[in-house]
């Protein structure tokens, strides 16, 4: 389903929408929940039969014959029972993995701004905990309701047919107990919700706190880190306390009623037999009955925690899978194909949020396989500027387009297809160096992962490591040295060879002499390719074809580094201060 899909259905249409691949097993497991429901039903009224005829009559036979086919019959309900535990819980798996599916996917067409906004720990919570509930509910919930139903239904059923004023005082207690279970089940819901956000916050905190961990050791911030932790481990306690007194209150209701239900059988029952208008094997008939709503009123009960805490799971699934990409595709987007890489920003301005702009009408015009260097003082707005152009984000006026095509108008992964950037925060997956490198093409050869290692610099060092190009990198690259992680980012850009190149700090945590040789290799790579390169060290940007110094969102000036140079202007402050302080 598309988002709008989403949008348009209910949350509990949205829920029936994953039963529909896998209905075969869930009619299956209704199946056999039926006929456990039936065979429970079945067994009182058989014990009746046997107390009223075959033992007074002395029918012994018959008797044995009838217990013979009830001991097939629970051998049966246990085979049922085994198909409703296996087959059910694999349902309910397979509507947990279509659910989680959909979520991860729709997680990568969200846009970069919905992850500035949420943090990591509390999206892991809605992929981990919100869907084990979903699952519960899609497995136990439809059974243990049906099961139930029928189970009560039936047997108020067959209590009617024995004696209908004793039956007439159950059929009386159970709507009230319904009731109130209902009412009490809004407050555990409610209840419920408030858990799973404060689950996802203590997520996000523990997320936060490990992936830290070295930061907070570095300065001795243990302690500080600790506070902040216990403060969400109390709200999360609060929360669950709550919980746990709605649910006190509900199973103490449940406890009460199965009590209250009993002693008023027992108490009509006595006065009928006193009167002469009800036998004791009736009565005993009504007990076994009674003894069978046990199960299904502690399934109810259990089905209203699990609606309560699987419902909530749900909504924050569905709202989620509601929330729109700030960036998609246009109807009619076409593929952009393979570029020259001429790239023109035209009067671009650019806000992250309203009224707080970052670029100001900005206007370059870059030709194919030109090297644009842009620099300048932090927070000016070089990052900002780059990242508009694979459209991470969109203008807030202006257009920018390559070859001629505006980005908006062409497909994004086309688009991403034909730029390769290398970020300045780089970013390793937990696996091994050849993974990382191949990443930047899946369907490379191993000589073509090896060919860029050795253009990024990297080949050496990875020959060294105990296991080369299988070695591990650990979580997030930790096994590996800054520059390692830098140049095996690079390696992927080697190995994706697109037509523009973005490089963000690329060399920045590259050591002088190993920086030099990759800009050997870089200045091979960017011939023929747009290149732009955003630098502090101006000493890395001397060959580019233009350099741009972008200050307060514009830009101040540009050329060549003679031109600016001699015009003594921005540029030149900035390769002086440098200059000055290497020195």
């Amino acid at each position: 389903m598309t988002t709008r899909d989403f949008q348009k259905k209910s949350t509990f249409q949205i829920f029936l929408s994953y039963f529909k691949p896998h209905r075969k097993l869930f009619f299956l497991d209704m199946f056999c929940a039926l006929m456990i429901a039936l065979t429970d039903l079945a067994f009182p009224y058989v014990s009746r039969m046997a107390m009223y005829d075959l033992l007074p009559g002395k029918e012994y036979k018959t008797f044995f014959t009838v217990m013979v086919i009830v001991f097939l019959a629970f051998t049966l309900r246990a085979v049922f029972s085994y198909v409703v535990c296996y087959w059910g819980h694999t349902f309910g798996i397979l509507v947990e993995a279509d659910i989680r599916e959909d979520l991860f996917r729709h997680m990568q067409e969200l846009s970069f701004g919905y992850f500035d906004r949420n943090r990591t720990g509390q999206l892991m919570s809605r992929l981990t905990g919100d869907l084990f509930e979903i699952t519960e509910l899609a497995h136990h919930g439809p059974e243990d309701l049906f099961i139930s139903l029928v189970t009560i239904v039936g047997a108020l059923v067959v209590l009617f047919t024995i004696e209908w004023r004793l039956a007439l005082v159950v059929a009386i207690l159970i709507p009230v107990f319904l009731v109130v279970v209902w009412q009490r089940r809004r407050g555990m819901s409610s209840a419920s919700r408030a858990v799973k956000q404060k689950t996802a916050v203590i997520n996000a905190d523990i997320e936060s706190g490990l992936s830290g961990m070295r930061t907070a050791k570095a300065f001795a911030n243990e302690d500080a880190e600790l506070e902040k932790f216990e403060r969400s481990n109390e709200s999360f306690k609060s929360s669950k306390k709550q919980f746990h007194k709605e649910m006190g209150l509900f199973n103490a209701v449940m406890e009460f009623f199965l009590c209250i239900l009993s002693a008023a059988v027992i108490a009509v029952g006595g006065w009928l037999i006193m009167k002469d208008q009800m036998n004791y094997v009736d009565l005993i008939t009504f007990s076994l009955y009674i003894t069978t709503f046990i199960t299904p009123i502690r399934k109810l009960s259990s089905f209203a925690e699990m609606f309560a805490n699987g419902f909530a799971g749900l909504q924050r699934f569905a709202d989620l899978m509601r929330t729109e990409p700030d960036l998609r595709d246009a109807p009619d987007a076409r593929d952009l194909g393979r570029v020259a890489g001429r790239v023109d920003v035209e009067h671009v301005s650019f806000a992250y949020r309203e009224g707080v702009a970052v670029l100001h009408d900005v206007d370059l015009h870059v030709k194919a396989g030109e090297t644009i260097a842009v620099v300048g003082p932090s927070g000016g707005g070089k990052s900002t500027l780059c990242q508009l152009i694979p459209r991470f984000y969109d203008v807030t006026s202006g257009a920018i387009r390559i070859d001629g095509q505006d980005v908006r108008e062409v497909t994004q992964e086309s688009l991403h297809r034909n730029i390769g950037v290398v970020q300045q925060d780089v970013f390793l997956f937990a696996d091994s160096v050849f993974e990382n490198i191949r990443y930047g093409r899946p369907d490379a050869t191993e000589e073509e992962v090896i060919s860029a290692a050795k253009q990024a610099e990297i080949y050496d060092d990875i020959m060294e490591m105990p296991d080369g190009f299988d070695s591990y990198v650990g979580e997030r690259g930790t096994m590996l040295s800054g520059g390692q992680k830098q140049r095996i980012s690079i390696a992927r850009i080697f190995l994706k060879n697109p037509p523009v190149l973005i490089l963000d700090e690329a060399t920045s945590a590259l050591d002088s002499v190993t920086e030099a040789k990759i800009q050997e290799t870089f200045d091979q790579l960017a011939k023929g390719r747009t290149t732009f390169i955003i630098a502090h060290r101006l000493s890395t940007v001397r060959n580019a074809d233009r350099i741009l110094v972008i200050r307060d969102g514009e830009i101040e000036e540009q050329g060549s580094h003679e031109e600016l140079m001699g015009r003594d202007g921005a540029y030149a402050a900035l390769y002086r201060t440098q200059n000055l302080s290497n020195g």
